[in-house]
């Protein structure tokens, strides 16, 4: 019986330590003149808690790999409980109207229901016990989205985070970054000065890496997740090892953090500013 013909893997592959990745961009609750200290909800546009699911094509018996596609998407609405009421500027920023809010499941309730389904139903882990089945890793464009913004979601709903969230992340930006570096030493005498402590925002990634425009709307969580993706897939064809980069603390505390998941209004906003 002939031999079937191996999978073709480029000889610059990286060894790969996951099997998958879950690549995330949230988009949530803002205001103007807000940093990172705000208490921001997860919120959804179209969609804003939206996820892409990347499988490797095939890896060899040392681990190699280089080809990634996407196997699924998860899409869903997220409603805000702390400040239901959206701003304007928040509505302008990311294509989010009211209505589409007001009819989504809460932050608690998507997790321990349709996410969780989704995970269960590609094999990333245990339906019952919600232990992972395989090695998979967490994606985003900056350190914020789960680092951040999810820890705080996790406050204000009052549920502890599921421990398929909290694993540490890929940082998509810093990979950017060292292929970056790399790509500048190999093709230069000298290295450049260039600031590499300086991460590109998403629309730079794309270029630099050769994948055109944008594809959609920016800041619109769908389409942004689906561009990280993008780079993710062009990292690993690039021969980029893609490992945790970014580490997560599920006990991190802002000062808006008061006693069981009550909000010290006094540390986020003038009590006549409203969202």
């Amino acid at each position: 019986m002939p031999t079937a013909p191996a999978a073709e893997i480029d000889p610059a592959a990286a060894k790969q330590s996951f099997d998958a990745f879950l690549v995330l961009d949230v988009e949530a609750t803002c205001m103007p003149g807000t940093d990172f200290n705000y208490a921001n909800e997860i919120i959804a546009s179209s969609p804003e808690w939206p996820v892409v699911l990347l499988r490797w094509k095939h890896k060899d018996r040392n681990g190699r790999a280089s080809r990634l596609e996407v196997v699924d998407e998860f899409r869903s609405f997220v409603r805000p409980i702390w400040r239901p009421r959206l701003s304007s500027f928040c509505t302008q920023l990311t294509g989010v109207t009211q209505e589409e809010v007001d009819t989504a499941p809460s932050f608690a309730t998507l997790v321990h229901t349709s996410f969780r389904e989704f995970l269960a139903r590609n094999g990333i882990i245990d339906a019952y016990t919600g232990q992972p089945l395989v090695r998979f890793c967490w994606c985003s464009d900056g350190p914020w989205d789960i680092r951040d913004f999810v820890v705080k979601q996790c406050f204000i709903s009052r549920i502890p985070i599921p421990q398929w969230l909290a694993g540490d992340v890929v940082d998509v930006r810093r990979v950017v970054a060292q292929w970056q570096q790399r790509s500048e030493q190999l093709h230069k005498p000298r290295p450049s000065v260039a600031p590499y402590g300086t991460f590109l925002p998403m629309v730079r990634q794309l270029h630099i890496l050769g994948l055109g425009a944008f594809e959609g709307r920016q800041h619109c969580g769908r389409d942004d997740t689906r561009n990280v993706a993008r780079i993710v897939v062009e990292l690993a064809r690039r021969g980029m090892p893609l490992r945790p980069n970014t580490s997560i603390n599920p006990h991190r505390r802002w000062p808006w953090m008061g006693r069981n998941g009550k909000i010290l209004e006094q540390y986020v906003l003038p009590a006549s500013t409203s969202l």
